[in-house]
């Protein structure tokens, strides 16, 4: 099997409508009513692509006892516009987690352009935080809510012993992986299907039915990076799917534990949730934008 071989869905699924639901809650559906999100008037929206490095964060959410990325960004945003912003993430990364393409919207009054706010916050913000990208949407967009789909990475360090320059942007597996074996399990997992047995205690999503467009395996050397692109994911699904495959690659697991946890719900028959350092949050997708 080429090592760049991608198992996508059948293109023509790709127009199905898809929930925007995400990670441990659920979002309302494209109809809800917007009373209370729209901007204020005299206000702007600004919709900002972020990339940073999770390691030193409880993750993005504000948290009262732990620095988050959200709390840095707007503390950013208070300094250079004065205003008290709330920021709205598309998604809610976990401590450790990485992000290369976080979306996130504020509204503000400020003249600052859009085009203009990388440049400005990204004088005010630590160095493992950089907004890459700004632009200015419609008063009823919102990034959480309006996001149709969103792309993951997970990336493997498999040698004996671990990086040190990658150390926190890899999880390490120092057991020789078996990378056709995990690439042979990938096509099981596209589609929709009901993930119920892919998410990690806690999460409260009211429907654990997904999505999953496209999945790969790449291999560098010694590196692995698992890419998955799906309409939305449930609380820590993409970590349990990379600690499954790590099992199945060192022969601890079948593949067919795959459709059986898809048929039965059942998590005890996967791998455990893989370390958050490994994981990236690479996009987030909109019908604009």
């Amino acid at each position: 099997m080429p090592a760049d071989e991608l198992f996508t869905l059948d293109p023509s699924a790709d127009a199905a409508p898809v929930s925007p639901e995400d990670d441990d809650f659920d979002t309302p559906a494209d109809w809800v009513t917007r009373d209370g999100l729209n901007a204020q008037p005299g206000s702007h929206r600004v919709l900002l692509t972020i990339s940073y490095d999770g390691t030193a964060y409880a993750g993005w959410q504000r948290q009262q006892n732990a620095m988050s990325v959200q709390q840095r960004v707007e503390e950013a945003l208070l300094k250079l516009t004065g205003e008290r912003i709330v920021v709205f993430a598309a998604s809610r990364t976990d401590a450790g987690v990485h992000a290369l393409g976080q979306r996130v919207h504020f509204d503000t009054k400020s003249r600052i352009p859009a085009d203009r706010f990388p440049y400005a916050l990204n004088t005010c913000l630590p160095w493992d935080i950089r907004v890459l990208a700004g632009v200015e949407v419609g008063e009823c967009f919102h990034a959480r809510f309006d996001a149709r789909g969103k792309q993951y990475a997970y990336r493997i360090h498999n040698e004996r012993h671990a990086s040190a320059l990658y150390r926190n942007l890899t999880a390490h597996e120092p057991v020789k992986l078996d990378v056709e074996a995990m690439r042979k399990a990938l096509p099981q997992l596209i589609g929709t299907h009901n993930f119920a047995a892919f998410q990690a205690s806690g999460g409260t999503a009211k429907s654990t039915v997904r999505t999953i467009h496209a999945i790969e395996l790449a291999q560098t050397g010694n590196d692995l990076t698992l890419t998955i692109r799906g309409n939305a994911f449930l609380y820590n699904m993409v970590r349990i799917i990379a600690g499954t495959l790590i099992e199945i690659g060192k022969g601890k697991l079948p593949a067919s534990c795959i459709p059986l946890a898809l048929e039965t719900g059942d998590r005890l028959v996967l791998g455990v949730t893989a370390p958050a350092c490994g994981l990236e949050l690479t996009a987030v997708f909109y019908d604009r934008y």
